[in-house]
């Protein structure tokens, strides 16, 4: 069973920055796709970012330019770098691995205050 663990989440001020860390319990090459989904409260889970194995990355729109999406394939790890951060990116931030099947970690909450 695979386990994905997010870590990183937070209290921060309008415009400041924040990084979530994903520790998958296997190596990462096994997943064609990793990203990031967030969850804002009484909505539904949307999706932020994604990273292929060929390095390849997609953004949503509202966070282009703001949110870097990277990789450490060493230490089973998937990063989201978010700047400039705003109120409206508050919300829990889900890693996601496909690879076979889809896995799910159980969220990183990341509260900006305005």
């Amino acid at each position: 069973q695979v386990q994905l663990v997010e870590s990183g989440g937070g209290l921060v001020q309008a415009g400041g920055s924040l990084r979530l860390s994903c520790a998958a319990s296997r190596s990462i090459f096994s997943f064609n796709r990793m990203g990031w989904y967030r969850q804002a409260p009484a909505k539904q889970r949307e999706f932020v970012a994604s990273i292929f194995s060929g390095g390849s990355t997609n953004y949503a729109d509202s966070v282009k330019g703001r949110f870097t999406i990277s990789r450490d394939n060493a230490k089973n790890t998937v990063y989201l770098q978010m700047n400039s951060l705003k109120p409206e990116d508050t919300a829990t931030y889900y890693c996601n691995a496909m690879g076979g099947r889809e896995y799910w970690g159980k969220g990183t909450l990341v509260t900006v205050s305005s």
